[in-house]
């Protein structure tokens, strides 16, 4: 009798065992601790001498404020971007520049915007999705042919010219701006702004 108390005893403390052995173990978290600081997006930014935020804002701050002492943009004309060259060494996104000028110039509300040769092809696709498609009412859907076309293109370019020796580099930038009259082709405005950051080893 004494076998069969043993086995009935140690039959349950078996089960539990097989079963704890089954368990997942989790490996532990490891957490990172990261110091973040934010600073003011307006401060001079003198990391390095590449082109960085203060000279886009330095850019930006001088093209607006040039085309709207103009008083070119009476009766709220049309305006689309065209393109805005790098030229200098460095990838440098261009876009990023338009887009503060575009943005300031939208909220004076003295001039409109017209999609760009960029964007276009989105606001194609979206006609034909709407007028071809077969989903939508006939008289909700946006009709072909009455976009507002522009009358200003802006078109630009950076350049830059890099002198060092063994313990100075100097960093040369200018971004010229142009606005042409579509129809006309003429150039009816154009602003340039230039920067010079040295740095010493």
């Amino acid at each position: 009798m004494k076998p069969k108390t043993s086995l009935a005893v140690l039959l349950p403390v078996l089960a539990a065992l097989t079963l704890s052995g089954c368990e997942t173990v989790s490996s532990p978290v490891v957490r990172l601790q990261r110091q973040v600081n934010y600073g003011d997006a307006k401060s001079t930014e003198l990391v390095t001498n590449e082109f960085g935020s203060t000279d886009l804002q330095m850019i930006a701050e001088k093209m607006v404020g040039s085309l709207l002492e103009t008083g070119i943009f009476q009766g709220r004309p049309t305006v689309t971007i065209s393109t805005v060259k790098n030229k200098t060494s460095e990838y440098i996104d261009t876009t990023n520049v338009m887009n503060s000028i575009q943005t300031a110039l939208v909220k004076s509300g003295k001039v409109r915007f017209t999609r760009s040769i960029q964007e276009m092809q989105a606001g194609v696709d979206e006609l034909q999705r709407q007028n071809q498609s077969g989903l939508y009412k006939n008289n909700t859907t946006a009709k072909v042919g009455q976009m507002t076309a522009a009358k200003y293109q802006l078109e630009g370019e950076l350049t830059s010219i890099v002198k060092q020796n063994s313990s100075t580099k100097d960093v040369f930038y200018k971004f010229t701006l142009k606005m042409f009259d579509v129809a006309e082709g003429t150039i009816e405005w154009q602003e340039e702004k230039e920067i010079r950051k040295t740095t010493k080893r």
